[in-house]
């Protein structure tokens, strides 16, 4: 059993805003509670969406995605990552669970190095670059996301056990690090297209993504 006391860092948690926000998924109108989070740095902010079924005993052990903001993928539906599919995987699983919540996290965008350093990596994949390759080509870090806030998120809703929605064990190892106990990893697999084969097969031999 891990620590529940997260680690010492140098992160001020303040929790500025939460809402009911009415959604609609998979042609479904629903309601979940919208929770906005900041870091000592402005720019550090998350969105959670907590979704609870009535009458669900209070222990009951969260389902959790921590997504990385992709504007190419989340958005504007890129077929050159799986992020898409992936939150809406996730989406399916948080909404469907007794307790489920999305940790969305828009400034791990492009693995932590930014929206212009990604567009610059993918530039260098045109010309034959995978996406490791292609980040240290440009200067950048292979992968530059942290958890601590998800991890400080995680405590302020009261769940120090949750079951994860990842394929990467660093994810996990991240989280666990940082206090919470991870007793379940809970694969996340989408189907691949043309697009992104090489990107999928690159997260899986040079990664350790579980696919």
């Amino acid at each position: 059993m891990k620590s529940n006391a997260v680690k010492s860092v140098d992160l001020e948690l303040d929790w500025s805003a939460q809402t009911i926000l009415p959604i609609e998924f998979r042609d479904k109108e629903l309601k979940v509670e919208a929770r906005a989070y900041q870091g000592a740095d402005p720019s550090i902010q998350a969105m959670v969406l907590v979704h609870r079924q009535d009458g669900v005993a209070h222990n009951e052990v969260p389902v959790v995605r921590v997504h990385s903001g992709c504007v190419t993928g989340d958005i504007f539906h890129s077929l050159r990552c799986d992020c898409y599919p992936q939150l809406q995987a996730s989406m399916d699983r948080v909404l469907s669970s007794p307790v489920g919540v999305l940790i969305y996290l828009p400034y791990q965008e492009g693995r932590g190095i930014g929206l212009v350093n990604k567009i610059r990596a993918y530039a260098l994949q045109d010309q034959g670059y995978d996406t490791v390759d292609a980040n240290v080509a440009i200067g950048a870090p292979i992968e530059a996301r942290d958890y601590d806030l998800a991890a400080h998120i995680l405590f302020d809703l009261g769940y120090p056990e949750i079951k994860l929605l990842t394929n990467n064990p660093a994810k996990v190892e991240a989280l666990q690090q940082e206090g919470v106990d991870v007793i379940e990893q809970l694969p996340l697999i989408v189907k691949p297209s043309s697009h992104n084969t090489r990107y999928l097969k690159t997260k899986k031999e040079r990664m350790a993504h579980k696919l």
